[in-house]
């Protein structure tokens, strides 16, 4: 292999260590589902609820029937509504800060600070018992919201600017698939016979923060950017260390040079912020494909199946459904490793048409076996098959890959604010959905995934015309694909500098 290409320990430690972040972010997604009717529970007692409810339910109601009364109770629905969406709120709010988190200090000292927050947010859900719950987990899932926010931008940032070019792919995956292990394990043991019950709910919401302590003891071990060192510190001797650590010992002077080149033409121009990159015409287009391809990942409808696949298996027919949503959890994560295998061999562009295409086909599937299973008992396995193989067709691409390609998109100076915005479309999305998808179904029934089916036939069409190939290119390589629509167009002054920018740019 050659030299400076290679895998190394600490190239692995580092990418590990970061993505315990991205652990954190997927248990958190997870874990407020399965223990609903049990939280629900505590609720209706702190505020009363449940109390009233004892003194006047019959000897013959069971515990199902009583939980299922406490949690219809209108109170009590709000504040369980809210402990769900708090959590996007938060993330929403903190995207917008995660490019000043990672050039404050840099990668490594911004994912290490902000696990204060992880840490806090678990204390404060673990020990919710001391006071009242419903508040306490409130609070503890906005500090935990607030705190995903900023990793699910400061991991990718991170792991996009260490990885080697030939594997840029392949770790930047490595977000997506950390996300999925953190979901199925809240699925795990969140069951009612290990954590998900009456006694133990608490831990589990607790553990939330458990995996803030080991990266904390890690990250030191683990070396900062070499692009940030040297584009944003201009620290040569420290980057060029850096770049040792994470390849092992060879030549980097062509890193270096690369890195000078853009260093050179960043300094020539100020920051990119947040609101310079909106209004610029000359990144228009990579901002457009970057937050159109966070659309496609949570306008596909596939947190739909992630929040209430138990719900939408009971309706097909499933006897213990709380085992099938892990089933899915299982298929989710095999498919993310399956990405990571083929991303930087059949390309991002590729793997993204396969798996919009392929969730659109599902999603018509999908429809027609639960509008047709009460006719015809086989459609209930023709509806449950669709939606593994809706999973299956979404982690090949349209999962993962927009994380990372972001990076891929921008150049050093309007990557922290590219994230920033493309993190902040995927959180707002996500909490769109989440908030409205039960008046959807309701509207529209057995019909409601013919709506996803739409919308990911319209990004597949986008994603074939607009969406470039950006395996193993270079930035400028990645740029002139994206003047070609420009080539007639003056430039002024300022858009040609800009260009500059991204045409001296090299990896990321």
């Amino acid at each position: 292999m050659e030299s400076g290409k290679q895998l190394t320990g600490t190239l692995a430690l580092a990418v590990f260590t970061a993505t315990l972040g991205s652990l954190q972010y997927g248990y958190s997604i997870g874990v407020i589902n399965t223990p609903q009717k049990v939280i629900e529970k505590h609720y209706g007692r702190a505020l009363g609820v449940w109390s009233e409810r004892v003194a006047v339910l019959s000897e013959n109601s069971t515990e199902e029937e009583e939980l299922s009364e406490v949690g219809q109770h209108p109170s009590v629905i709000m504040y369980w509504s809210l402990s769900v969406a708090i959590f996007s709120i938060g993330g929403m709010v903190s995207s917008f800060l995660v490019g000043f988190v990672g050039d404050l200090r840099g990668r490594i000292k911004g994912m290490l600070v902000i696990n204060v927050l992880a840490i806090a947010a678990g204390l404060l859900m673990g020990f919710c018992r001391m006071w009242k719950p419903h508040i306490m987990v409130i609070l503890g899932r906005a500090v935990m919201g607030f705190y995903c926010g900023l990793t699910s931008g400061l991991v990718p940032m991170y792991i996009g600017e260490i990885a080697p070019k030939a594997y840029r792919g392949a770790l930047g995956t490595f977000h997506q698939l950390a996300i999925v292990i953190g979901i199925l394990i809240s699925q795990v043991i969140g069951l009612d016979f290990i954590l998900g019950n009456d006694d133990m709910w608490p831990l589990l919401l607790g553990l939330s923060g458990a995996p803030a302590i080991l990266q904390s003891l890690l990250l030191p071990l683990c070396p900062e950017s070499p692009r940030f060192l040297y584009i944003t510190l201009g620290k040569e001797q420290e980057a060029r260390k850096s770049l040792y650590r994470l390849k092992g010992p060879y030549d980097a002077t062509s890193d270096l040079e690369e890195m000078r080149r853009e260093k050179d033409e960043a300094d020539k121009e100020a920051r990119v912020s947040i609101l310079s990159l909106i209004r610029s015409s000359v990144y228009r287009h990579q901002l457009l494909v970057a937050l159109m391809m966070h659309l496609s990942q949570q306008f596909s409808g596939i947190n739909a199946i992630f929040y209430y696949s138990t719900a939408i298996f009971f309706r097909a027919g499933v006897a213990q459904p709380v085992y099938a949503t892990i089933g899915v959890g299982v298929i989710n994560t095999i498919f993310t490793l399956v990405s990571v295998a083929l991303v930087d061999r059949a390309g991002r562009r590729t793997l993204c048409l396969a798996g919009l295409g392929g969730m659109c086909c599902c999603a018509i599937a999908m429809t027609v076996g639960l509008k047709l299973q009460n006719d015809y008992s086989w459609m209930s396995y023709v509806s449950m098959s669709a939606i593994f193989l809706f999973v299956c067709f979404f982690e090949i691409g349209p999962g993962p890959i927009p994380w990372f390609i972001v990076a891929e998109l921008f150049s050093q100076g309007p990557r922290p604010a590219a994230i920033a915005l493309a993190g902040c479309c995927n959180w707002t999305s996500n909490f769109i959905i989440g908030m409205t998808f039960p008046y959807i179904q309701g509207w529209l029934d057995s019909y409601v995934f013919i709506l996803f089916a739409g919308l990911l036939f319209g990004f597949t069409v986008f994603t074939y015309l607009r969406v470039p190939e950006t395996k193993g290119k270079t930035f400028e390589e990645i740029a002139s694909v994206f003047q070609k629509g420009r080539k007639q167009l003056p430039l002024s002054p300022k858009d040609d500098t800009e260009l500059q920018q991204l045409k001296t740019t090299s990896d990321a």
